[in-house]
């Protein structure tokens, strides 16, 4: 089989692809997507599966979920899901739970250790109004997002709606952060 018509019209493509652009703006463009792509990895975010794979809560965990004095809440800003008719760490029916989340490291008083807190935004409802906490312990300035709280946190959601926030145990803490 006789291949020139395949030649003939990669040639044509080429030519006219080669009339339309210029190498630099190729070139330009192929560098920007290269670059931007390897940034996505690099973003500073964590992604939590819901409460799949998370580790058993510790054998003494004092206090009440439903006070901001609690001791997960240490880096809170939002509505505890506790008050709203989820808990600690479920959210309420009827809301979804944020893929995207901002951590904390929160004291334990009864063990005296440091845990690892992802803070998960529930949405799909509007605000709950109950038990609203605004603790900064150890928050981060923005330019750290992945430890800063002042953000809605309800991306990769069918809904943008704040509802409350839940606080999942991710592990122990070797170092505070």
């Amino acid at each position: 089989m006789n291949s020139n018509w395949l030649d003939a019209i990669t040639e044509r493509l080429t030519r006219d692809v080669a009339r339309r652009t210029s190498r630099r703006g190729f070139l330009g463009a192929f560098g920007a997507a290269i670059v931007g792509g390897a940034a996505l990895p690099v973003l500073p975010v964590a992604r939590a599966d819901a409460a799949e794979g998370q580790p058993a809560p510790p054998e003494q965990d004092p206090g009440d979920p439903t006070t901001c004095e609690y001791w997960r809440n240490c880096a809170i800003d939002g509505y505890l899901c506790s008050c709203c008719g989820g808990t600690a760490n479920t959210c309420p029916p009827g809301t979804e739970m944020s893929p995207i989340t901002w951590i904390g490291t929160c004291r334990n008083p009864g063990d005296g250790k440091d845990y690892i807190i992802s803070y998960n935004d529930c949405c799909g409802k509007t605000s709950c109004g109950a038990c609203f906490c605004n603790r900064n312990e150890r928050d981060r300035p923005i330019y750290r997002a992945g430890t800063a709280n002042d953000y809605n946190w309800c991306l990769g959601t069918k809904s943008l709606a704040y509802h409350c926030t839940v606080t999942l145990i991710l592990g122990t803490a070797t170092k505070p952060i």
